[in-house]
């Protein structure tokens, strides 16, 4: 049995991103499966039976926990002796990849599923920087969710080439046909628009994640605010835990105009990029972006920003259009194209959905990384 520890700094992103891939690798009878992550009895209680759960004390941010969850975690991996331990997140992976090497994990991998830095800057950027630097240090493979970002990782100086690869065609965990099943899409359409009143002929623009300045959701009002019309409409999907990043005028008007529907968290996203006809995305910085895909899969027509991730997740020309990163008049301009444009829409999104089936296929791509792990293990 190989024995794998996940390690993330809260449970989110295991739940997104690690729970269905755990599921696959104990289907292969091969695996004793481990998670680690800050305390949530909630989450803990609906984990299945096969997987042991350890809370570490460990928060988000710069703070002293870091320390605090070094030395949990070294605690745990001397006891248990992983022969794996997979760790992702800034202060998640600081401290496994630390202790993971202070005890002599054989394999310390790094699923660097984004880099928080970009993002910041300052003392701050700085920081984290280092922090990502000296994690890449400590791990014995990288494998980032796009090769964009790997290229990109090289050209930073975090790592060398050669201790970094991509399994497959990128993404953390791929799509999962079964959920995003666009046999489904003529029900959901249609129950989600008449939940709120939206005709079936109107024009849905359509958003998923954080309410993050960092998302490119300034740009995304601002430009939907230069298109709307009384037969237009946006979805704003997700967690509103950085609202106070935005342009608050920007963002208060929208909370007051009837054509923005703002649904917070969900867990039915599938059903809402059915009631859209565009999906859009104006980040300014993605590990993969698995929203595009996931929009995608429901033959939507994309729309992303120039940045390494998302560009990589379609095609542009055949999927969707790339655009500026924080740039108002070139999203404005694609979101016209397409909305104007029916024909087009219908072509991308025939051409979206062929393209997830074809290189995004979760189980595909799990089959993948059960094959990298084992021969991880062998080397």
């Amino acid at each position: 049995m190989i024995k794998i520890c996940f390690v993330t700094t809260v449970h989110d992103t295991l739940d997104s991103f690690v729970l269905d891939l755990a599921e696959y690798l104990h289907g292969t009878n091969e695996y004793e499966i481990s998670f680690a992550c800050k305390k949530n009895e909630e989450f803990e209680r609906r984990l299945p039976s096969y997987i042991h759960f350890y809370p570490i004390t460990i928060e988000r941010g710069v703070n002293s926990t870091v320390f605090t969850a070094t030395r949990e975690l070294k605690r745990l991996f001397q006891k248990e002796k992983f022969d794996i331990v997979q760790f992702s997140t800034p202060n998640a992976s600081f401290c496994a990849s630390t202790a993971a090497r202070q005890t002599g994990i054989p394999v310390r991998l790094y699923c660097q599923w984004g880099l928080a830095y970009v993002g910041f800057q300052g003392w701050k950027r700085t920081v984290f920087k280092a922090l990502e630097k000296k994690t890449c240090q400590n791990t014995t493979v990288i494998e980032p969710d796009s090769q964009g970002n790997l290229n990109f990782s090289v050209e930073e100086g975090l790592y060398p080439h050669s201790k970094a690869h991509v399994i497959g065609k990128g993404s953390a965990s791929g799509v999962n046909l079964k959920k995003f099943n666009l046999s489904e899409k003529p029900v959901w359409r249609h129950e989600i628009r008449k939940k709120y009143s939206i005709a079936d002929s109107d024009l849905v623009f359509g958003f998923v994640g954080r309410l993050d300045r960092d998302k490119g959701i300034n740009e995304l009002l601002a430009a939907y605010n230069q298109l709307k019309n009384k037969h237009s409409h946006l979805f704003v999907i997700g967690p509103e835990d950085k609202k106070d990043t935005l342009d608050q005028r920007l963002y208060q008007a929208s909370l007051k105009d009837p054509s923005i529907v703002y649904t917070g968290e969900i867990g039915n996203v599938e059903q809402y990029l059915s009631a859209m006809d565009i999906f859009v995305l104006p980040s300014y910085r993605e590990g993969f972006g698995s929203v595009v895909i996931e929009a995608e899969a429901m033959g939507l027509p994309v729309i992303v920003t120039d940045i390494p991730g998302p560009t990589e997740a379609m095609r542009n020309g055949l999927t969707g259009i790339v655009v500026k990163k924080a740039d108002i008049s070139t999203l404005q301009q694609a979101m016209k194209k397409l909305a104007e444009d029916t024909a087009l829409r219908s072509c991308y999104g025939e051409a979206a959905s062929l393209f997830v089936s074809d290189n995004f296929e979760q189980t595909q791509l799990f089959e993948k990384i059960n094959q990298d792990r084992k021969t991880l293990i062998q080397e």
